[in-house]
C-alpha cells in the first residue's frame, strides 16, 4: 500500500470492488436474472419448438458441433461400433447364404472369403479390411462377386463416415471459443470524468502473446421500456457507442484497454446520477471479436454487466510499469479501482445548471452608463489628437479668427457626442471610425491628421469650418454661399499663405 501511494499519491485510495464497505449503502437488493453470465454464456433457453425440430436434423453438422463434448464422443463411438457390426454381419451373412461356414476346414472347398467360418472371423476380416491392416490370412476370392461389390460398398461407406464424424471432431476441437478463455474483462465498471466529460469505462486484457488480428468491441444496453404508444419491450437492446465514429472501437489488444463510453444528450445514461444508479435496472453486454492469429478462426468474448457492477465516482488502477528494456503488466491490479472526484449529479442537469445565465455576469445600470460615457470620450479623443499640429499653426492667426475657428470646434465635438450616441456599439479606439478615418488616423504626420478631420466633416454632419480660408465676411449673407474645401496647412508651411489677399493685407496691417 505504502509503495502505491507513493506511485499515486495520497489523495488516491485502492478500494476492494468486493462491496463489503462502499461510500454509498444502497438496499441490498435480490439476486436477479442475468441475460449474459460472467463468463459470456447466454442465459436463454429454447422451448415448445413444436414441429420446428426437424430443422436440427436438416444442419446435422452444425447440430454435431454445437453440442457437447460428452455427447459429441458417444455419437462417435456408437457411429463407429454400430457401422462395424452391420457390415461384419453383411459378411457373415454372405459365408452363410454359401455354406462356408460349414467348409471352414475343408482344404478343397473355394470360399468367397478365406478363413471366415463364424461372425468373430468375419468382423476380424472386416475390420482388417476397413483400417487397411491386411495381415493376409483372410482375403476375397475370385469366386464371389457379391464379396467384392460388398467389399466396393464398404469402402465408400467407411470414407463417408471418417469424413463426417472426424471433421466434426476437428471442427469441435479447433473452436476458438477456449481462445475467448484468455480474453478478460474486468470485474466492475466504473464511471468517471475523463477530459472533463462523464465517462463509463471497464477494462480487457489478453493474456497471450499471440495478438487479436482486427479487434473491435461493441456494447449492448439489455433494458426492459415501455413505448409512448404503451407496448412493453422486455430486454429491449440499445446501442453503447464506444468510439464508433472516431475509430476507439478497433483495438491493437496488446495491454490491457480502458474501452470508455461518452455519456452525452445522444447516451442513454443522459439522466443517469449517482442516486438513481441504485433504483435502475439494466445490464451492459459487451463483446469482443477478433481474429486468432495462430488459426486464423474469428473468436468472440463476451461478459456482462449488471447496475450493481457499475462504480460510481472510481477510477482503474495503473497496470503498466516501464522495466528494463521492457514494458510489464501487472494483472494482480487488473480489477482494482480506486476512488477519484466526481460530480454525483447527471449530464442532463449538468447542463441544465451551465445554460442558466449568472447574476454575477450582468452589468448594473450604472456600469452600462459609465461604460457608454468613456467610449463616447474616447471617441471624441481620438478626434481632437487629430488637430493638435493644426493648433500650432493657427497660433499666428489674429484673435478673432481664432475664436471662430475654435467655436466652430466646440460645434464639431458636440456633432460627434450626438452621433455616437445613436450607435449601439461603443469603442474606445477609432474603431468607431470608417475604414477609411481609420487608415488616415494610423498614417504618422500632421498632414494625415489634416485629411482625417476633413473626412469626418464629409461624414453626414454639416461641416462648421473647414479652414480659416473660407471664413468670408460679406455685409449681406449671398443668395447661395460657396464652400471651398480647402485642405488644411501642412505642419511644414505657414498657414497665412493659404489665406486671401484681402486677408493677409489685413492680418499684416494688424
Amino acid at each position: 500500500m505504502a509503495a502505491l501511494r507513493r506511485k499515486f499519491g495520497e489523495d488516491y485510495q485502492v478500494v476492494n470492488t468486493n462491496r463489503d464497505t462502499t461510500a454509498f449503502t444502497a438496499p441490498v437488493k435480490k439476486k436477479r436474472q442475468r441475460f449474459v453470465e460472467k463468463n459470456g454464456r447466454c442465459n436463454v433457453q429454447h422451448g415448445n419448438l413444436g414441429g420446428e425440430t426437424s430443422r436440427y436434423i436438416s444442419d446435422l453438422f452444425t447440430t454435431l458441433v454445437d453440442l457437447k463434448w460428452r455427447w459429441n464422443l458417444l455419437i462417435f463411438v456408437l457411429t463407429y461400433t454400430v457401422a462395424w457390426l452391420v457390415m461384419a454381419s453383411m459378411w457373415w451373412i454372405i459365408a452363410y447364404i454359401r455354406g462356408d461356414i460349414n467348409h471352414g476346414h475343408d482344404s478343397s472347398y473355394t470360399p468367397c472369403v478365406a478363413n471366415v467360418y463364424n461372425f468373430p472371423s468375419a468382423f476380424l476380416f472386416f475390420i482388417e479390411t476397413e483400417a487397411t491392416i491386411g495381415y493376409g490370412y483372410r482375403y476375397i476370392t475370385e469366386k464371389c462377386p457379391e464379396g467384392i461389390i460388398l467389399f466396393l460398398f464398404q469402402s465408400l461407406l467407411g470414407s463417408i463416415v471418417d469424413a463426417f464424424l472426424i471433421g466434426c471432431m476437428f471442427i469441435k476441437m479447433s473452436q476458438p471459443k477456449k481462445r475467448a478463455e484468455t480474453l478478460m474483462f474486468s470485474q466492475d465498471s466504473v464511471i468517471s470524468q475523463r477530459d472533463g466529460k462523464l465517462c463509463l469505462m471497464f477494462r480487457v486484457g489478453n493474456l497471450r502473446n499471440s495478438h487479436m488480428v482486427s479487434a473491435q468491441i461493441r456494447c449492448k444496453l439489455i433494458k426492459s421500456r415501455q413505448t409512448p404508444e404503451g407496448e412493453f419491450l422486455p430486454l429491449d437492446q440499445c446501442e453503447l457507442d464506444v468510439g464508433f465514429g472516431t475509430g476507439a472501437d478497433q483495438l491493437f489488444l496488446v495491454s490491457p484497454l480502458t474501452i470508455c463510453h461518452e455519456i452525452n444528450p445522444k447516451s442513454p445514461f443522459f439522466d443517469l446520477s449517482q442516486r438513481s444508479l441504485m433504483n435502475e435496472q439494466f445490464e451492459i453486454v459487451v463483446i469482443l471479436e477478433g481474429i486468432v492469429e495462430t488459426t486464423g478462426m474469428t473468436c468472440q468474448a463476451r461478459t456482462s454487466y449488471t447496475e450493481d457492477e457499475v462504480l460510481w465516482g472510481h477510477r482503474f488502477l495503473p497496470v503498466m510499469s516501464l522495466e528494463e528494456g521492457f514494458f510489464r503488466v501487472d494483472y494482480s491490479q487488473f480489477h482494482s479501482t480506486f476512488e477519484v472526484n466526481t460530480p454525483p449529479y447527471s449530464v442532463k442537469d449538468h447542463d441544465e445548471k451551465s445554460s442558466l445565465p449568472s447574476p454575477l455576469s450582468t452589468p448594473t445600470l450604472g456600469e452600462s452608463h459609465g461604460h457608454a460615457r468613456r467610449a463616447r470620450v474616447f471617441s471624441v479623443d481620438c478626434i481632437n489628437t487629430t488637430d493638435r499640429e493644426e493648433r500650432a499653426g493657427q497660433s499666428r492667426l489674429p484673435s478673432k479668427l481664432q475664436r471662430m475657428s475654435s467655436s466652430g470646434k466646440e460645434d464639431l465635438q458636440r456633432k460627434v457626442l450626438m452621433l455616437s450616441s445613436q450607435h449601439s456599439e461603443k469603442a474606445c479606439s477609432t474603431g468607431d471610425l470608417p475604414l477609411k478615418l481609420q487608415r488616415l488616423s494610423s498614417s504618422p504626420g500632421p498632414e494625415a491628421a489634416a485629411r482625417l478631420q476633413l473626412k469626418a466633416l464629409k461624414l453626414g454632419f454639416e461641416p462648421m469650418t473647414q479652414s480659416t480660408g473660407d471664413l468670408q465676411l460679406p455685409p449681406t449673407p449671398a443668395p447661395v454661399p460657396a464652400r471651398i474645401h480647402t485642405p488644411l496647412p501642412s505642419g511644414g508651411g505657414r498657414p497665412e499663405d493659404n489665406l486671401p489677399a484681402k486677408l493677409r493685407r489685413m492680418n499684416a496691417d494688424r
